[in-house]
């Protein structure tokens, strides 16, 4: 595990090499940007985007939603993974904020992990890109960094992760340091082939010297 001062060197790097890093979804207000982080489970932003792009123009409320049958609703969102769920979804929740929120997206993460569709991670990206709360949101490129990294135990649940990272990284760099570790992971420690030779961090990182070593072992071979 790193301890406090490489984990702090492995953030300043990732501040050096991505410094603009910020929310990738394309929105407007914070319910677009629900409907967006909604849609983004199991997708990627770039696909995400294309779709809202449309979809943003033919809706605008909660009242549009639901305006239009549940099939009209999937076959706006069907290049999307899971569009017969998501579609779901995002009826109850358009539903959930008229009837409870007067039609307007709560701000705080107890309020918005109670809407339909709405867990953790979009509750903490929501909470902090569209109201400015500090916020670590945990998905597929935070948890695999902080693990590859030794921030975190492979073992390590989600929670896990999310809270270790909540105590080893001050308060006020929660959000940035969020979207740091997604571009970093999303860019350069990727999932299938990540930039080992030509990375910053290599010296401190065990899994990327692992990787380097099969790889010597493999051409030698």
């Amino acid at each position: 595990m790193l301890n406090k001062t490489q984990i702090q060197y492995c953030l300043d790097v990732m501040t050096d090499m991505f410094p603009e890093a910020e929310c990738e979804l394309v929105h407007k207000n914070p319910f677009e940007l629900v409907i967006a982080v909604l849609l983004s489970a199991q997708c990627t932003d770039a696909l995400v985007n294309k779709v809202t792009k449309g979809l943003f123009e033919k809706y605008h409320t909660p009242e549009d939603y639901l305006a239009v049958s549940l099939e009209e609703l999937q076959h706006d969102i069907r290049s999307i993974g899971l569009y017969r769920n998501k579609a779901k979804h995002i009826r109850n929740l358009c539903e959930m904020l008229l009837e409870d929120y007067n039609g307007q997206v709560p701000s705080s993460k107890e309020e918005l992990v109670k809407l339909a569709g709405v867990g953790r991670k979009t509750a903490n990206v929501v909470a902090s890109v569209a109201f400015g709360e500090p916020a670590i949101a945990v998905d597929t490129h935070v948890e695999r960094v902080s693990k590859r990294l030794g921030i975190c135990r492979w073992k390590d649940s989600v929670l896990e992760v999310e809270n270790t990272l909540m105590r080893k990284v001050p308060k006020d760099e929660w959000s940035d340091t969020h979207h740091r570790m997604i571009f970093f992971g999303r860019y350069h420690c990727k999932a299938k082939n990540p930039n080992c030779d030509a990375c910053r961090l290599l010296d401190i990182c065990r899994e990327g010297q692992k990787r380097m070593k099969a790889r010597e072992k493999d051409v030698r071979v």
